[in-house]
């Protein structure tokens, strides 16, 4: 293979570990490499940008996700059954007490988002779960994170109202949810989707496989970005890689005080300048987190590797940063290109402004 830097038209020999690395990130698996090391653009020299240009800093520059201090993680869980009724519980906080929402809940200190998935639904509906895949990441800023999953039921009873405690008062399966008093409306398109994926037939090219969250270690959060592109004349399939150190996937730390479209779109500035090309995210490739560390150190980043989509050809765009087109084999172009096409092949990211 070979890559192309756009901006002196000289070709370049690209590491074939690259392809190796994209074909793991399609398998929602971790890449084994120091992202640390590789960020491209660092919270401190984004800072630094922001007061280049007057503009005082949203967070500091030694900014670290710590679970329950700096950074909410939340999971939810979607369980659907055979008869295609949805596992629902009834809240028993004071300020939602007697509505119904999906059995949900903030992550704890240790935990990984698996085995806070589970735990929330044995907690709240009596029953076991093994939990599956993911279905999709919900982000509010940069600080705020709702991790959608689903699996199936393995065991455990019912909780009933005789068994209400502070988690919920009740469990119940419920075919329709209009039916319920719902704490918030929000979990409607992620039932939606939990009960299409279900459906889906064995192999279908538009929906991702069950893919879970990754287990490694990350310092700080980080949003690794795949960004595809065509060639008009060849119609093959480029990908952008950056020569910061050893050719990698550009990443950015993710912004605690912005949101995740704007982390994304200052990142691409910076790699494709003023002239950005009309690009978007396609949606979740994977997610990389595990909690080791101590608990004077904790180690509670994570990093989200999201596929970003080019609207204009290889040859019409520009690179102002050290990056460099990828050009993947024929096979591997293909694949991507069907992810592209999928609207469900990849875990569905939703912002909330």
């Amino acid at each position: 293979m070979i890559a192309i830097n756009t901006a002196s038209e000289k070709y370049i020999p690209c590491a074939n570990n690259m392809e190796t690395n994209l074909v793991r990130v399609l398998e929602g698996q971790y890449l084994d490499e120091l992202t640390s090391e590789l960020c491209d653009f660092t919270l401190e020299e984004q800072n630094a940008a922001t007061e280049a240009q007057g503009v005082k800093p949203l967070a500091s520059s030694d900014y670290v996700p710590i679970v329950g201090k700096t950074v909410t993680y939340v999971v939810a869980c979607v369980i659907v059954n055979d008869a295609n009724e949805v596992l629902m519980m009834q809240e028993a906080k004071e300020s939602c007490a007697g509505k119904w929402y999906l059995p949900a809940g903030r992550m704890e200190p240790g935990e990984t988002i698996v085995e806070a998935g589970a735990r929330e639904v044995l907690e709240e509906t009596g029953l076991k779960v093994e939990i599956t895949t993911l279905l999709a990441v919900e982000t509010a800023g940069g600080s705020w994170f709702r991790f959608v999953l689903t699996g199936n039921v393995v065991g455990g009873e019912l909780k009933t109202p005789s068994q209400a405690d502070q988690e919920s008062i009740q469990a119940k399966w419920c075919q329709n949810l209009n039916e319920l008093s719902l704490r918030a409306n929000d979990i409607l398109p992620v039932v939606e989707l939990a009960r299409n994926f279900r459906k889906r037939q064995p192999k279908d090219p538009n929906w991702h496989r069950e893919i879970l969250p990754a287990r490694k270690a990350h310092y700080k959060n980080y949003l690794r970005v795949v960004v595809a592109i065509k060639n008009k004349t060849t119609n093959q399939v480029y990908v952008l890689l950056s020569e910061k150190t050893a050719y990698h996937f550009p990443t950015v730390e993710i912004h605690p005080g912005r949101s995740i479209h704007s982390t994304l779109k200052k990142f691409m500035i910076e790699l494709f300048g003023a002239d950005l090309p009309q690009h978007r995210p396609h949606g979740v490739l994977s997610v990389e987190h595990h909690t080791s560390g101590t608990q004077a150190n904790p180690t509670d980043g994570m990093c989200l590797t999201v596929l970003v989509i080019c609207r204009p050809s290889i040859e019409s765009v520009s690179l102002i940063g050290k990056c460099i087109w990828h050009e993947l084999s024929k096979d591997l172009s293909g694949r991507l290109a069907m992810a592209v096409a999928g609207k469900n092949a990849t875990f569905q990211l939703h912002v909330v402004r």
